[in-house]
């Protein structure tokens, strides 16, 4: 939840050069009387706390102010929450999420993100992508092609260079754990 607490000044560039506003549905889905939302509004009683969050963006130091949209259930009489499993929705807030939501893992089926049948292992992949892939468009870069991730166990990129890793069909590739390949072509264990 967004609370306006400068409205003149939100809705000018002038003090406010870049800003965001997440919704609830990022996190999760919420149901919501709307006319209990009309009553507090009206009576200006969700008072909503700004939560300075200090970050860097490209070097420069910004101040992130927000608020937990989920501390709003206080305001509503007779409110309930329920605990949704993280397996339950797949939030994007980094490249790495990116990954998982753009291979072969999942599925959009009918409105719904369904898991692909084929992966054996419960966990998704551990993905770490170094600062290179940071933003969607180094990240896009960086991925000419989506290889099939569904048996990945886990993946680690950083830095610059040129890596193919292939692997026949039927046949696992195995990187050591700790391996650094720079501007290499693998094809099996002799290329390592």
């Amino acid at each position: 939840m967004f609370v306006f607490i400068q409205v003149s000044e939100f809705k000018s560039i002038e003090k406010f050069k870049i800003f965001n506003t997440n919704n609830l549905l990022s996190y999760g889905s919420w149901w919501v009387n709307l006319k209990a939302v009309k009553r507090l509004v009206e009576a200006d009683a969700l008072k909503m706390e700004i939560i300075p969050n200090p970050k860097e963006v490209d070097g420069v130091k910004v101040l992130q102010l927000e608020t937990a949209a989920g501390a709003a259930i206080r305001f509503f009489d007779k409110a309930i929450g329920i605990n949704v499993p993280r397996s339950r929705f797949l939030p994007v807030k980094a490249t790495s999420d990116l990954l998982l939501v753009q291979w072969d893992l999942y599925t959009l089926q009918d409105g719904l993100v369904i898991r692909n049948q084929a992966r054996a292992n419960p966990e998704n992949p551990s993905i770490e992508l170094g600062p290179e892939f940071k933003k969607v468009s180094y990240f896009l870069s960086r991925f000419k092609s989506i290889p099939s991730i569904v048996e990945l166990d886990s993946l680690k990129v950083a830095g610059d260079g040129k890596v193919s890793i292939l692997a026949k069909p039927g046949v696992k590739q195995e990187i050591p754990d700790g391996a650094v390949i720079t501007n290499k072509e693998i094809n099996g264990p002799e290329d390592l």
